[in-house]
């Protein structure tokens, strides 16, 4: 049960967070100050504010926050089904922000594009995802799609879910993209040996490979740039 004895009451007004952040804007606070206006309360024991930071310090951070299911952060002490909706909430809009800020009719010139894109959905995820754009004549994107998930191999990525797909939306080209959940992005020889698969099966079918970026941790790597296609 919560108390008044752990809200942001009992903490001293020069360390509020929300007076604070109406005092010097958002960009003032650190991330455990942030956190603790989504919480709002604290418990019995800590305010908001401590609870909060006990939180990411447990979490690992940011990025373990974000990657972090219901039941999980429910598991922590402090943190009950509301607070966890809280936060989830507020990483989910973070995260349709980020998106908003790219134009409806995505245009893809190179592969910083495609890293702009998806960078914010991939880098914090702890499995490999296999995402697909799909693009028409002009390099717009018209579709993505997550194809798969976990260890990237020649079993589990396989050309003809890939082309099915571009073929049910009428590609032109499609840019494969996926994650390496070490931060690493650099290619791996089973990376290398699955896009040549489906540059091939591209050439039969008549839709072109444009490129195949792996995401990192703020870094990532284009096989075309690096003549591995």
């Amino acid at each position: 049960m919560e108390s008044l004895n752990g809200t942001l009451r009992d903490v001293p007004h020069e360390e509020r967070p929300r007076e604070r952040m109406m005092q010097y804007g958002p960009h003032a606070l650190s991330n455990a100050e942030l956190l603790a206006i989504l919480l709002r309360t604290g418990t019995i024991q800590e305010s908001a504010v401590h609870l909060a930071a006990r939180l990411l310090k447990q979490c690992g951070g940011l990025r373990g926050l974000v990657d972090m299911s219901l039941h999980q952060l429910t598991e922590l002490k402090g943190i009950g089904e509301a607070k966890a909706l809280q936060i989830q909430a507020g990483i989910e809009l973070g995260r349709r922000l980020s998106r908003t800020a790219m134009s409806d009719a995505v245009v893809i010139r190179s592969p910083h594009d495609v890293a702009a894109l998806l960078s914010e959905d991939l880098r914090y995820l702890q499995k490999e995802h296999f995402v697909c754009l799909f693009l028409n004549t002009k390099n717009h994107v018209i579709a993505q799609e997550t194809l798969s998930m976990g260890s990237l191999n020649a079993s589990i990525v396989h050309p003809r879910e890939v082309f099915r797909a571009a073929i049910k939306r009428s590609s032109a080209s499609i840019i494969c993209v996926h994650n390496h959940p070490s931060g690493d992005p650099t290619p791996s020889p089973e990376d290398v040996q699955i896009t040549e698969r489906l540059v091939q099966a591209g050439e039969i079918v008549g839709i072109e490979v444009l490129d195949h970026v792996i995401i990192g941790d703020r870094r990532f790597v284009s096989l075309k740039e690096h003549g591995l296609m």
